[in-house]
């Protein structure tokens, strides 16, 4: 669902609550190693709002695993795809492009089955992770599970997004995902998880 229609989703064409999204759970990070949450079953989709994230330690790769229903580890099995745009802030170059380093090829990368969502996040105030990850039909026991995301954030206080999409690849219900930097805690920031009927 594009942000606009989340937003439209969340508050109304008059800014006013329709009731199809729900405020499920608030994370509130403080020198945490990792943010998990149980999901949902009663919820087609699952929208994770990231607010100013913060990596203890400066350049750390901000990442997300899940575990199906009974498994450990957060290695699910995930293929996707990663491309960012960038400009610099002297406006010495811009760009957009693939990446395929960071992409998962059936749970192979540069971090096991973790995911990259946005890569070298600085733990200086222009640098914090804002963005959002989408989850579809997580509790499904037929599919596997789409997602997408979206997130910016000033890498060197160059201003950087990057897109992931791909599918969490099983069959089985998902029921926990984790946030969690490269190396290091998460400083400070907040995760917000909701489900949209």
């Amino acid at each position: 669902m594009p942000l606009g229609a989340f937003k439209s989703a969340l508050f109304g064409v008059a800014g006013v609550s329709t009731g199809s999204a729900v405020l499920l759970e608030t994370a509130v990070a403080s020198g945490d190693a990792s943010i998990e949450f149980t999901l949902p079953t009663a919820y087609k989709q699952v929208v994770f709002g990231f607010y100013n994230l913060h990596p203890e330690t400066h350049a750390e790769d901000f990442l997300f695993g899940t575990n199906a229903v009974g498994e450990t580890g957060f290695n699910e099995v995930i293929t996707s795809t990663f491309f960012e745009a960038y400009h610099t802030e002297s406006d010495s170059a811009a760009g957009m492009g693939y990446v395929g380093s960071y992409d998962l090829a059936q749970g192979v990368g540069a971090y096991g089955s973790y995911q990259m969502l946005h890569y070298s996040v600085g733990n200086d105030n222009d640098n914090s992770v804002v963005g959002e990850l989408h989850l579809f039909n997580p509790a499904s026991t037929t599919y596997a599970k789409n997602f997408y995301a979206k997130i910016h954030t000033g890498v060197g206080a160059n201003p950087t997004s990057t897109y992931v999409g791909g599918i969490i690849n099983t069959t089985a219900a998902i029921d926990e995902i984790k946030f969690l930097m490269r190396s290091g805690n998460i400083d400070e920031g907040t995760i917000k998880m909701w489900g949209i009927l």
